[in-house]
């Protein structure tokens, strides 16, 4: 079963705007405004609305979605017969070993310039729920983005692309990372991304900033063992804290964060979370997303605003699932997402300028296709509807109400 809270819109409050929009007005008024509806928050689940979610959100792409055995059943705030306590490895992906070396796999190459943790951060990791800790706020000066959309220019479109592959391979997320994590599920993280689907819609922030948080929360969650059950949100909203600050110009405040987990966590727990995450990434939030990828692609080659619109929401729809879709690079979903979009609309593939551009060819891409195809089918049924209640809208085209194809020849 899962976690989550329904994360109600709430019609009456402010919302903060994404770039294109003005600045927010001062939102301490309506930080106090009476909700219409109350939220159901992590861990306040009766027993048989959580053995009925259990039953009803499992994956069909991963081994850890399945929630039937009863251990599984209690999670985000429930008492945990647990007796795991949350700690890094320090013999693997953040800090150094005895042996004076790193144990980094090549492929994924997570952590590749990390310093040691010090002892604060590492009581912060052991002991989540403790308010006995001072607050760890820290200040930093984000990196420059890799790309802007807004201001991207085809004459630099081969160095960026270039740039963004080489970069990608640096901030993967491990794909089988939940197995150091026992108290985790594959069904919660679904619910997880899928509630900070509704946040980002909420507050008006931009898909980017989406992407990135999911990317900051699976490396996170990488380059950590034992994460308990009820913390698992309070490093979802964190993960969506930074990315806003390193996205938006005018991201949500502190106390809106607090807010939209109906205060499950304090100001001060975002902000030590919000050290750590930064110190588990090492500060290194310039991470390539599927988003990037995809928008490059359709500025390199043009596509009609229903195709583009539809590509966004089956890359969008990928964040969903860790398995399979960790094992591929953000430039392969792209490349899948711009196929599978084409050929439902227009029964097109993979344009030769892309081949030329990308040097990816349909062989490389199969694989992912089909997979984005198998969860694009699966989309209307799934208990988890925030991605497709966004893209139903006019903004996007209703692209979500589109009927995937049932079948994909190969070329």
């Amino acid at each position: 079963m899962l976690i989550m809270m329904n994360f109600s819109t709430n019609s009456h409050r402010h919302s903060p705007t994404h770039k294109e929009n003005i600045p927010p007005p001062t939102k301490a008024d309506a930080f106090q405004h009476q909700r219409t509806k109350q939220r159901t928050v992590l861990g306040v689940l009766s027993e048989n609305e959580q053995c009925g979610r259990s039953l009803s959100q499992g994956s069909q792409f991963s081994k850890h979605s399945s929630v039937s055995d009863s251990s599984q059943l209690n999670f985000f705030g429930c008492p945990s017969s647990s007796s795991y306590e949350v700690y890094v490895e320090e013999a693997c992906e953040v800090v150094l070993g005895a042996s004076g070396q790193e144990v980094v796999s090549d492929s994924y190459d997570l952590t590749a310039d990390a310093y040691p943790l010090q002892n604060e951060h590492l009581d912060v990791l052991m002991e989540f729920s403790s308010s006995s800790c001072q607050d760890a706020s820290m200040q930093f000066e984000p990196d420059e983005p890799l790309m802007s959309v807004e201001t991207f220019c085809f004459d630099y479109a081969e160095d960026i692309y270039k740039n963004l592959r080489e970069s990608e391979k640096k901030f993967r997320a491990r794909p089988a990372y939940l197995e150091k994590h026992p108290e985790i599920t594959n069904a919660m993280r679904v619910v997880l991304v899928d509630w900070l689907v509704e946040v980002v819609q909420e507050y008006k922030l931009g898909s980017e900033t989406l992407h990135l948080a999911v990317n900051y929360l699976d490396r996170f969650l990488s380059c950590t063992t034992f994460i308990k059950r009820n913390k698992l949100q309070l490093v979802g909203t964190v993960a969506l804290l930074v990315a806003a600050k390193y996205e938006e110009i005018f991201p949500p405040e502190l106390n809106e964060f607090v807010y939209i987990t109906d205060c499950t966590y304090s100001k001060k727990q975002l902000l030590r979370m919000e050290s750590v995450l930064l110190k588990m990434l090492d500060f290194k939030m310039a991470a390539p997303t599927t988003n990037q990828f995809l928008r490059l692609f359709i500025s390199v080659h043009p596509i009609c605003s229903t195709t583009k619109n539809l590509a966004l929401y089956i890359a969008e729809l990928s964040l969903l699932e860790s398995d399979p879709f960790l094992q591929y690079t953000p430039s392969i979903l792209a490349a899948g997402a711009y196929c599978l979009a084409a050929y439902t609309i227009n029964k097109s593939y993979w344009p030769d300028s892309l081949v030329v551009f990308t040097g990816y060819t349909m062989e490389e891409i199969m694989p992912c296709l089909t997979y984005l195809h198998k969860l694009y089918i699966s989309a209307e049924t799934r208990p988890q509807q925030a991605v497709r209640a966004k893209y139903k809208t006019s903004k996007y085209c209703h692209v979500s109400g589109i009927t995937a194809p049932t079948a994909l020849p190969f070329p």
